[in-house]
């Protein structure tokens, strides 16, 4: 079956945090002084998050990603990835990732069912790399992360580089120079005022395309998808290249007219938006004996309240959770 919200968008795709906890204090995402940590109670365990999901694909969920804070902090995830993938009716699941910890876990979470995984990697420079993840993150861990994911076949690999002040142009020339010899899909994420406000916006989308153009000596040509994830990247490949590049621009040119996804907090709230203080509590009814009809019923619930678009124009508007504690 097939699920619709009240603006006829097929929703198909439940993002799952595990976890708000993080080993970065990324700038553009937390305070470098962290944030007030939920309790382990707080939580949905395993066991619960499985249950959800399995009555969800029921109704029409296909794919899942696994998100956090950073998932991979949550001891058990190799045989949470099992539990899932063993419902046996999901067609894409996927993780997203800082890339830090994923070198020893990464053929592991394959064997398990993992299909794929984004990883965050806003700039190749070691020292503005631990600025940018508050002085958390080693560059080299990350590095080793991916490789780790394309000798495993997490494929296909996305890398998500957030387009802040801390990309410079040595970067797009280090992204232009990987696209063409491994099969990543580098995506360039627009610059949302939604977190922290460490660090400020930095180069447009146009000139990351004019500068990839320049160091690639190849016009960028468009193409339909970069096949699994169907997600909001417009995607283009220059001749030669193993990979791809892709554009995400939740502000200049928003995609909510095709938005397929659901949002599930670490503590058990459905958000039908990204950019949106809108939250529905499933862990109360969860945890009071709610049955799998009464879990669909506020799943319905909440896709009838999914906004027709974002109001993010340029600036935080109040919003009440930072990105470490939704999900992204």
């Amino acid at each position: 079956m097939e699920l619709h919200d009240t603006y006829n968008r097929s929703i198909d795709y439940l993002r799952v945090s595990v976890t708000d906890r993080c080993n970065f204090r990324c700038v553009y995402c937390m305070p470098p002084e962290g944030l007030e940590l939920l309790k382990h109670s707080d939580i949905l365990t395993y066991e619960e998050l499985v249950r959800i999901i399995a009555v969800l694909t029921r109704e029409g969920i296909r794919k899942v990603r696994i998100t956090g804070g950073e998932p991979l902090v949550r001891k058990g995830i190799v045989d949470f990835v099992r539990a899932v993938k063993s419902l046996g009716s999901i067609d894409d699941l996927s993780l997203t990732t800082n890339g830090s910890l994923l070198a020893p876990l990464a053929e592991h979470l394959k064997a398990a069912g993992l299909d794929r995984v984004n990883i965050s990697l806003d700039t190749i420079n070691p020292e503005r790399f631990h600025f940018i993840t508050g002085n958390c993150g080693q560059l080299s861990d990350t590095l080793k992360g991916i490789e780790s994911a394309l000798q495993a076949g997490l494929t296909p690999v996305k890398l998500n580089v957030v387009l802040s002040e801390a990309v410079t142009e040595a970067d797009i020339a280090y992204f232009s120079e990987l696209v063409i010899a491994q099969p990543v899909a580098i995506r360039f994420i627009e610059y949302m005022p939604i977190g922290h406000g460490g660090v400020g916006p930095g180069m447009s989308v146009q000139t990351v395309k004019e500068l990839l153009e320049k160091y690639t000596a190849n016009i960028l040509d468009p193409v339909a998808s970069n096949g699994k994830g169907n997600g909001p990247a417009k995607y283009y490949r220059v001749a030669k290249a193993k990979g791809c590049f892709g554009f995400i621009t939740p502000i200049s040119e928003h995609f909510c007219g095709s938005c397929n996804r659901i949002r599930l907090t670490a503590d058990g709230k459905f958000r039908p938006c990204l950019l949106s203080n809108q939250e529905l509590d499933i862990k109360t009814p969860l945890r009071n004996g709610a049955t799998d009809t009464e879990l669909v019923r506020l799943f319905s619930q909440v896709i009838g309240q999914k906004p027709g678009e974002h109001k993010l124009t340029g600036d935080d508007h109040g919003f009440k959770r930072k990105m470490s504690q939704i999900g992204g």
